[in-house]
């Protein structure tokens, strides 16, 4: 049971997978709750977007412009020293922006991830009992935000696989790819702060993180 630190610092690639449902279903739902926001629908799935490696961070707040901006808890598969690992993180987008170009919406954010990650290869035997969870806190009130198995999704090494497909070739030694999302309670919604974790009830233990959102006036 291997844990390790991360340091944002060693990414020099960063990847954002969207659209990576398993159940057509669940993805069909998220697809509905961005398309009331304006997001146009993909025309086939997943998506593999770029973002800049440096959005990356481990902080415990982060800055955004404006009201329109939310969380999103997602499962992070990184390659490091010659091997697979797994985080969990947020996928923090601009909605408004998002609307127009879900590629610049990507770049518009920090992408806050836990401190800690796991050995892929640890997790193999019981991947689909993970569980992803997010809580919003808004005016010092937690809400559950999301729930639900990483089943839901892609696997780590199917999404990897997906990625060369497109194009993308293989994942690079010090890459970093977000895994996709879960539908939100409530539809989507922001907050003053984001906290999110990933479960292994099989070996016992959690990665978890959380930070601020910190609104910047948009002067326009």
């Amino acid at each position: 049971m291997t844990i390790e630190a991360l340091s944002p610092a060693r990414i020099r690639q960063l990847i954002i997978a969207g659209w990576t449902g398993r159940d057509r279903v669940a993805q069909e739902k998220h697809i509905a709750e961005l398309e009331l926001l304006g997001v146009t629908r993909p025309a086939a799935t997943p998506v593999y977007y770029r973002a800049a490696a440096a959005r990356l961070t481990t902080a415990e707040s982060i800055e955004v412009t404006g009201n329109d901006s939310s969380g999103e808890v997602e499962f992070v598969v990184l390659r490091m020293d010659g091997s697979l690992w797994i985080a969990v993180g947020s996928d923090h987008t601009d909605r408004k922006v998002e609307t127009y170009n879900i590629t610049v919406s990507k770049q518009m954010c920090d992408k806050p991830v836990s401190r800690n990650m796991w050995l892929l290869d640890d997790l193999l035997d019981h991947w689909d009992s993970l569980v992803l969870r997010s809580w919003r806190v808004t005016a010092g009130a937690r809400h559950l935000y999301q729930e639900g198995s990483v089943s839901k999704m892609l696997h780590p090494q199917e999404l990897i696989a997906g990625y060369a497909k497109k194009g993308g070739g293989l994942l690079e030694e010090s890459s970093a790819m977000f895994g996709g999302t879960l539908a939100a309670h409530g539809g989507i919604q922001p907050a003053d702060r984001f906290e999110f974790e990933l479960e292994d009830s099989v070996l016992k233990r959690r990665l978890t993180h959380g930070y601020d959102v910190r609104v910047l006036p948009n002067a326009g």
